[in-house]
């Protein structure tokens, strides 16, 4: 698999991330080759996304694109995904972010985990450290909530059960969600969309007051080895988070920048996030 097919299995996965949520809640979307839009309207103010999937000749012809979206949406802040950084969206009041690089884990097995669940291992510090999928709605508010304040999700906050991720994401096939516990207490999580060609990870989060326990590590090794190890493993990763996506076996295979609206940037991705 070339680095071009790889890039776009990476950017198309997100794009169908950001849709299956659209779905579920409700939102507006467009999809053309090449860009995916989805407008995230629980408030006038929440961040619609805008992901760039192919390259593109005109980089002019893509920023009026998007200037024309934003301008029918009436977006005010906005998250847009430019894996080929040819878009300069700083005349549409948009800040560029730290370029971050596009990882793969080539598909395989996940060294020192079990095909049982939940997992069990022993926390760094003591204490015993268990990650299961989240099946059922308890679970599953548990997963949300953990992104809401370990990610962090500041416009979320306070956490409303089911306002950032409805329970019935559920039941939308490849969408799967990830749960650590140290000593029964929610530590982390991440969720993992799997489209048929990749399996994305999304919203890495462990808790401040559980950070540097290896909750990360076994949360998204546990998800690796369960969320179809038969193919590619993607993600975005922040500073924080890439030195543990090497360690499990993720490569980098492109550069990607992202724009965004609001004048503080995100703590992490989406698409990777907080070790």
């Amino acid at each position: 698999m070339n680095t071009d097919s790889r890039l776009e299995r990476a950017n198309d996965n997100a794009a169908a991330f950001w849709l299956a949520q659209a779905r579920v809640h409700g939102w507006q979307s467009r999809t053309r080759t090449g860009l995916t839009a989805v407008r995230c309207a629980r408030t006038p103010d929440d961040a619609h996304r805008f992901v760039v999937t192919r390259p593109y000749d005109e980089p002019d012809a893509v920023k009026r694109e998007l200037a024309d979206l934003m301008a029918e949406w009436s977006t005010i802040r906005c998250t847009v995904e430019d894996p080929y950084e040819g878009l300069d969206l700083s005349g549409l009041g948009a800040s560029r972010m730290p370029v971050m690089p596009v990882m793969v884990r080539d598909p395989g097995p996940v060294e020192g985990v079990t095909a049982d669940l939940p997992a069990v291992s022993e926390a760094h510090g003591g204490g015993v450290l268990t990650v299961d999928e989240a099946r059922d709605g308890d679970s599953f508010a548990a997963v949300e909530r953990a992104i809401v304040e370990g990610f962090p999700l500041p416009a979320r906050q306070p956490w409303v059960r089911g306002e950032a991720l409805p329970e019935q994401l559920l039941d939308v096939p490849g969408w799967r969600a990830w749960l650590g516990r140290v000593d029964g207490a929610v530590a982390g999580t991440c969720l993992t969309y799997d489209d048929g060609r990749a399996t994305g990870v999304y919203w890495v989060a462990t808790l401040p007051d559980r950070r540097g326990r290896g909750v990360a590590r076994a949360v998204l090794q546990t998800a690796l080895a369960h969320a179809h190890p038969d193919r590619p493993a993607t993600l975005v990763a922040t500073s924080l988070g890439e030195p543990l996506y090497r360690k499990l076996g993720f490569v980098e295979r492109a550069r990607t920048c992202w724009w965004t609206s609001t004048s503080v940037e995100p703590t992490g991705s989406s698409r990777g996030g907080v070790a």
